[in-house]
């Protein structure tokens, strides 16, 4: 906590105290919103099968995707002199129906770059959703760096918000006022649970940008996924959108990467942007030819993510629980979220015991099973399905969750 006494995330608990002790003040009272620590297993005679749900940025390399870096043609992009970077770029614009793209190290730098891009003054102003990844996430990048301020509208539960609320929170010309320079929508909705944006949603939220002179930003860390379980293509989904950052690294399974896609004049400030962020990488080409495998080999099964996800909804929805509860309606892609009766147990709790393994549990299941996904909201544990998840994982996770649910039902009886 800091000394307000407000609860500090880092990073989703992922950051381990001792990762900080040399960077906070010693004042500092730490404690990490969704960082907890699983007691050991009770039967210790095997480690346990170990099946990890906590997001889709944990995937690795396959050995396809590895060849094909350490093939990959190199230069200096920075020089922009890299052949597997430019073809790339040259794919992913052609793919989103987009002028040009270009390749970044993260999916935060994507949509910073993308919002300084936009917003050139300081004294700006953005109007987001509050579940907004951007807003929540990104560390204020646009208020540590740009000088710009974010104007939040209520996000509704389908990762959409009202239309109407962005002409009546557009800003009239005043010298009191900020600006309004740029829209931003997300798609999938991680926060919402990985829901689809309509297309017709955001065409809405595009012809209301356009009628304004305000620029569109997607930020679409899952946009493939978007496309995989909509049908629609990627240039579908973007045409009212300006501006978009796509990233590789989760479903997709590459190890680094995101890219920019937009018009051809907003390219050049992008560059520059990316330059100061510390985005220029020079061979970068091995990382691109990871992205290039993944457009061809990883795309489409994003759809067993999906039913994998539906899977482990649809057994928790089975069991008649009233104290773990998963809506299968809501699930639209790779995440679900298992909401919890606060009497019943909390998600540090639940997170803990499915780290757990004991005999019993064992002999039901058929071995030792430890799940690993960590604390979402205050009654709400996220799962996140991937890769390197398969069916029979998801089966195993399956059999250890029954398990699990049947005893926390027990306890409240």
């Amino acid at each position: 906590m800091d000394r307000s006494g407000r609860i500090v995330n880092a990073s989703y608990g992922l950051l381990k105290q001792w990762s900080m002790k040399n960077v906070l003040p010693k004042n500092v009272n730490l404690q990490l919103l969704r960082t907890y620590h699983p007691p050991p297993p009770v039967s210790s005679e095997l480690k346990g099968h170990v099946i990890d749900l906590r997001s889709d940025t944990i995937t690795k390399p396959t050995i396809g995707m590895k060849k094909a870096m350490m093939d990959a043609l190199l230069g200096d992009d920075v020089y922009r002199e890299d052949p597997t970077v430019l073809e790339l770029e040259k794919r992913m614009a052609k793919y989103t129906g987009k002028d040009c793209a270009l390749f970044v190290p993260s999916g935060t730098m994507g949509n910073l770059i993308s919002v300084l891009g936009h917003c050139e003054h300081r004294g700006s102003e953005v109007l987001l959703g509050d579940q907004a990844h951007i807003f929540l996430y990104e560390q204020a990048g646009m208020a540590q760096l740009g000088g710009i301020q974010p104007h939040i509208i209520p996000t509704r539960p389908d990762g959409t918000f009202d239309v109407n609320e962005i002409t009546l929170r557009l800003r009239i010309e005043d010298v009191h006022c900020p600006r309004t320079t740029l829209i931003c929508i997300e798609n999938t909705q991680n926060v919402c649970g990985g829901k689809i944006l309509p297309s017709l949603w955001i065409d809405q939220v595009g012809s209301i940008a356009k009628s304004v002179g305000i620029p569109l930003h997607m930020d679409g860390a899952r946009l493939m996924n978007a496309v995989v379980a909509s049908g629609e293509s990627a240039a579908r989904i973007l045409q009212g959108c300006d501006t978009a950052s796509i990233c590789f690294s989760k479903g997709l399974g590459t190890p680094v990467g995101s890219i920019i896609v937009g018009p051809e004049e907003f390219m050049y400030r992008a560059i520059r942007l990316r330059k100061v962020l510390g985005g220029g990488m020079r061979q970068a080409g091995m990382l691109a030819a990871a992205a290039l495998y993944a457009l061809e080999n990883m795309v489409d099964r994003l759809a067993d993510d999906h039913k994998h996800a539906k899977l482990l909804a649809q057994a928790i929805s089975e069991t008649g629980s009233k104290n773990v509860i998963c809506q299968v309606a809501d699930v639209h892609t790779n995440i679900a979220i298992v909401h919890l009766h606060p009497d019943a147990i909390t998600p540090e709790q639940f997170c803990n015991r499915l780290s757990m393994v004991c005999d019993e549990e064992s002999q039901v299941v058929g071995e030792q099973v430890i799940i690993k996904v960590f604390p979402w909201t205050t009654d709400s544990v996220r799962f996140v399905t991937h890769h390197d998840a398969t069916f029979a994982d998801i089966q195993v996770a399956i059999a250890k969750l029954k398990h699990v649910i049947c005893e926390i039902d027990l306890q409240m009886k």
